[in-house]
């Protein structure tokens, strides 16, 4: 019994995982539907551990499940894409300032190897590296801060937010990196609280605010 248990949780937790992994890459388009038994065969698992991880993706906001059952990834209003957006605003400038003390050279070298990589993904017109990558740019730069409570926040709203990315990127079709990251490298290394908070909140909201008003 206790081997049971035990396998269906770690069923549960890479299913969950690999869910949650997809939805902030925005591999799922907004509106798509899922469902246990479908998620069930594609994983090879039980319904069980397939309940549990839909459940905490509900509770996190990456699902929606109606009161008819339907499974699917959101599809925000404007209303909602501003709320998100303005999160971020609030909380990323912080994160950064938070780890600016610790930006050290070798850091904000890692940083503009990551910035490159989101160019070449730009280039080859990949949406899901350019998404990842770009992530990976914020993500590296927030651990520094320290800060595992708000960055726990900002990663919700980065998995809210990932199917409307993904979005995104088809209506803005970069061909390059995100013109901020120049912007938040420079105030890394000048050492320029003020600048960097900036760079952070105009990197953060401008393209959803694109896509909110376009």
């Amino acid at each position: 019994m206790i081997n049971a248990r035990t396998s269906e949780s770690s069923a549960h937790e890479r299913l969950y995982r690999a869910l949650r992994g997809r939805i902030m890459l925005g591999e799922l388009p907004p509106g798509h539907a899922l469902t246990l038994r479908g998620l069930a065969a594609e994983h090879r698992v039980s319904m069980t551990p397939v309940r549990e991880a839909v459940r905490r993706l509900v509770a996190e906001g990456a699902l929606t499940l109606s009161s008819s059952g339907r499974i699917a990834t959101p599809e925000p209003t404007i209303e909602r894409i501003e709320e998100l957006a303005a999160l971020r605003a609030l909380i990323e400038p912080e994160l950064a300032t938070r780890a600016l003390p610790r930006a050290h050279p070798a850091l904000i070298d890692r940083l503009a190897l990551i910035n490159a990589a989101i160019g070449e993904a730009a280039e080859r017109h990949d949406a899901l590296g350019y998404i990842r990558t770009n992530l990976e740019f914020h993500r590296t730069l927030y651990l520094r801060a320290q800060a595992p409570a708000m960055l726990a926040i900002v990663e919700t709203v980065w998995l809210q937010l990932g199917p409307t990315m993904r979005a995104l990127y088809g209506r803005v079709r970069r061909n390059e990196p995100p013109r901020h990251h120049r912007m938040i490298l420079a105030s890394l290394r000048a050492g320029d609280e003020p600048g960097l908070r900036l760079a952070i909140r105009a990197d953060v909201t401008h393209g959803l605010r694109h896509l909110a008003t376009g």
